[in-house]
């Protein structure tokens, strides 16, 4: 089967290299031609996600490009201890979640889908496609046509393929966050422990993946969109500065040796519509949810589809099981990243809130999340073999 993927971040990849496994020709189309290595900035893969990049062959790829992150504790402005839990796993896993850049793990899922056959195409952006009783026709602006049996919009949370399938679909909108991610150089803090304070402004986080080294993101709460172009380094350190002058977070930042990223958080509203008869919806496309668990939903996306696929007689039909099959467990955790990012807008009454409220919850953390962690993903059945040539265009 022929099969189009728009979008080559996380979503798309992982798609295209498990729609390979079982037998398809696929396609990636990429908007941007910028370097995998310069995409996004650190981020967290929790233990189901990693179980997932084990079904797709990648996991030892994924471990060694990455940092084990073995807890999580969240603390007042003041720097007063809420909870200390485990990072997204159970307490009784022996697996730990993983904590890289997010272009390092592009690059791993792109190189993975070449290897198994798959071809990456990019500069180029989808502006429409057409659907028929047996495929669907691709148009991209700069002109080139491209035609499917199947086209899987990974397109992200401003996804445009979304809006082919339902003109009525939500769009996405400023959440009334933005963020900066950076590096700091910092000795005396435990490794592999990701922390969150909630401060004056927002919400403060850095995970210590070594010995010396802080990976940090500040949340910034503003009801107006900020424009965040043309901020150098030095600007955006005076300005976490500012707006976090709590003890910790005014130390990782004075120790800051980079700003990797800066961007705006954005939200959508319920998707109620993933899929018609030819396209579908995978990853923030579908549901962007955040809260440390984008990415592996990305991943339980691409295999869930690939076994939908493999075990229904029609395409409209294997659609309708990827819906079903995904839908509930998606809906739960929407509502659980909802939650958080209210959580991180700034306020004085809010934070005062917000720590009564972890107080009671993080002794039952596990009991109200050991869901998320207990995802066993499908495995794919073997079709065909992967192409001994493979190739970027």
């Amino acid at each position: 089967m022929r099969t189009i993927v728009i979008g080559g971040g996380i979503a798309g990849p992982a798609i295209a290299l498990a729609l390979q496994r079982i037998g398809h020709d696929v396609t990636v189309y990429e908007a941007y031609e910028v370097p995998v290595e310069d995409v996004g900035a650190h981020f967290s893969l929790a233990v189901n996600g990693l179980r997932a990049l084990e079904k797709l062959g990648c996991l030892r790829d994924v471990q060694a490009a990455g940092f084990p992150v073995d807890r999580m504790r969240f603390y007042t402005a003041g720097g007063h201890l809420l909870g200390d839990v485990p990072r997204l796993r159970r307490e009784a896993d022996p697996m730990r979640s993983i904590s890289l850049q997010r272009g390092r793990l592009v690059a791993i899922l792109r190189r993975a889908a070449l290897d198994a056959g798959a071809q990456i195409v990019t500069g180029e952006r989808l502006v429409h496609a057409t659907e028929s009783a047996d495929g669907v026709v691709a148009e991209f602006a700069s002109g080139r046509r491209d035609t499917a049996e199947l086209l899987v919009g990974a397109d992200g949370v401003w996804s445009t393929v979304r809006g082919l399938i339902d003109s009525s679909a939500p769009r996405a909108e400023y959440a009334g966050l933005y963020g900066v991610a950076g590096i700091a150089t910092m000795t005396g803090l435990e490794p592999g422990v990701w922390n969150l304070s909630y401060a004056r402004n927002g919400a403060f986080v850095y995970t210590s993946i070594d010995e010396e080294t802080q990976w940090w993101t500040a949340q910034i709460g503003d009801p107006a969109k900020p424009d965040l172009r043309g901020i150098d380094d030095a600007q955006w350190l005076r300005r976490v500065t500012e707006l976090f002058p709590e003890a910790m977070p005014r130390a990782i930042v004075g120790a800051a040796t980079s700003i990797v990223a800066s961007g705006h958080l954005n939200v959508c509203g319920p998707v109620q519509k993933w899929h018609s008869g030819r396209m579908v919806l995978v990853g923030d496309a579908a549901h962007p949810v955040g809260v440390g668990h984008g990415a592996s939903m990305c991943v339980e996306d691409a295999l869930e589809l690939a076994a939908a696929l493999s075990g229904a007689p029609t395409v409209p039909a294997a659609l309708k099981a990827y819906d079903a099959t995904r839908r509930p467990r998606i809906d739960k955790l929407l509502k659980h990243g909802h939650n958080a990012r209210e959580s991180k807008r700034p306020g004085a009454v809010k934070r005062q809130i917000n720590s009564a409220k972890m107080r009671v919850l993080l002794p039952f953390f596990e009991r109200a999340q050991g869901y998320l962690y207990d995802y066993e993903p499908p495995s794919l059945p073997a079709v065909g073999g992967s192409r001994s040539v493979t190739r970027w265009t």
